[in-house]
C-alpha cells in the first residue's frame, strides 16, 4: 500500500478487487460500501452484518478510558453501523489482541453491558496476544419487516436532513479527559467519549416511519453526510444552528470531531418522523437541512462544504 493512502480510496479499491471475482451484489443483497451489508444466505433469507474495530492509540486512550469502558465502546460502535439501517443485532462475535497482562475479563464486562443495553448476545470470537489493544466485534440481526432497510443511496431531492441528538459531545470529552486536568469534566461529555449509545431504536422507527436514508455519525458531521450525498447523488444544503451543536462543544468539534453515533436521516415527510419519535418517547430530532437537485453542490450555512471529518490513513 501507498503511505499516505485516503481510507476511502483504499475501501473502494479493495471493493473492485473483490466485486472482480464474484461479481457485485445480486438480488437485493449490498455489499460494501454502507454502513451494513445485507446478505441472502442459502435457504434462511436475508442477514445484516457490520463490523467493526477499535485500536489502542487511535480510537481510545488507557489513559482516559478503563477496559470495562473500551468494551463497551467497541461493541456499541458496531452495532451503531445496524441503526443506521434501521435494523436491530441479535448476535455478536468478540476478538481482542491485547498485550501481556492487560485484564481481558474487564473488557468482557464492558462488552456484557453493551450488548445488554443492545438487546444481543455475545456468542463467541478469538483472543491473540499483540503490542497494543485491539478489539473487533461483528454484529449480525435479521432483516426487519415493514420496510427495507435504511440505505445511504435512497436520499431524493427534497428530502429534509435531520439528526438524532446534538454533535461534539465525544470530541469534547476526549478534550477535556485528555487536558491537564484543571478543567472540570461534564460527566455526559466524559460518557459520550467513553460509553457512546448506539441509537438503534430511532433508526427502527425512522425507517418504519419512512426515512429514505440513514448514517451514523462516527467520522464526523461534514464527513458522513458526505458519504450520504454521493450515494443518494444530492446536492446539500445545511444549516447548522447552535441547537445542533452539544452543550459544552466547539462547532469544529459538532462538525468534524466524530464518533457521536447519532444518525443523520434524510425523509420526505420530518413532521411524521417526529411524531413517531414522540410516540416512542424519543428525543426529538433536530433539523440539518435538505437535499437538492444539484449533486456535488454542498453547501454549509451557504458556504461551500469542507470535509473536515475523521480518515484514516494507510
Amino acid at each position: 500500500m501507498t503511505a499516505g493512502r485516503d481510507e476511502f480510496e483504499l475501501i473502494e479499491a479493495l471493493r473492485t478487487r473483490f466485486e472482480a471475482v464474484d461479481g457485485p451484489p445480486r438480488g437485493g443483497d449490498l455489499g460494501i460500501g454502507d454502513d451494513s451489508a445485507v446478505v441472502t444466505l442459502p435457504g434462511a433469507g436475508q442477514v445484516v452484518l457490520a463490523t467493526d474495530l477499535v485500536v489502542e492509540g487511535v480510537h481510545f486512550d488507557l489513559g482516559t478510558s478503563s477496559p470495562e469502558d473500551v468494551g463497551w465502546k467497541a461493541l456499541m460502535v458496531t452495532v451503531s453501523d445496524l441503526g443506521a439501517m434501521g435494523c436491530a443485532p441479535s448476535h455478536a462475535l468478540l476478538s481482542v489482541a491485547a498485550p501481556a497482562g492487560f485484564p481481558i475479563e474487564r473488557l468482557g464486562d464492558g462488552v456484557a453491558e453493551a450488548a445488554a443495553a443492545a438487546g444481543c448476545t455475545v456468542v463467541g470470537g478469538d483472543l491473540s496476544s499483540g503490542p497494543v489493544l485491539v478489539v473487533s466485534v461483528t454484529a449480525v440481526g435479521p432483516t426487519p419487516t415493514g420496510a427495507p432497510p435504511l440505505r445511504r443511496s435512497g436520499a431524493r431531492p427534497g428530502d429534509h436532513l435531520l439528526v438524532t441528538g446534538p454533535l461534539g459531545s465525544s470530541a469534547a470529552g476526549l478534550r477535556l479527559l485528555a487536558g491537564d486536568g484543571t478543567a472540570p469534566v461534564p460527566a455526559a461529555l466524559a460518557a459520550a467519549h467513553r460509553r457512546p449509545v448506539a441509537r438503534l431504536r430511532e433508526g427502527w422507527v425512522a425507517r418504519l416511519a419512512g426515512a429514505t436514508a440513514a448514517i451514523d455519525v462516527s467520522d464526523g458531521l461534514t464527513a458522513d453526510v458526505a458519504h450520504l450525498a454521493t450515494a443518494s447523488a444530492v446536492g446539500l444544503d445545511l444549516v447548522v444552528g447552535e441547537g445542533v451543536m452539544a452543550v459544552g462543544a466547539t462547532r469544529d468539534e459538532a462538525l468534524s470531531g466524530g464518533e457521536d453515533y447519532e444518525l443523520v436521516l434524510a425523509t420526505p415527510d420530518p413532521d411524521r418522523l417526529r411524531e413517531a419519535f414522540s410516540a416512542q418517547a424519543l428525543r426529538a430530532p433536530l433539523d440539518l437541512g435538505r437535499c437538492t437537485d444539484r449533486p456535488g453542490v454542498w453547501l454549509l450555512d451557504g458556504e461551500p462544504l469542507t470535509d473536515s471529518g475523521w480518515r484514516h490513513r494507510f
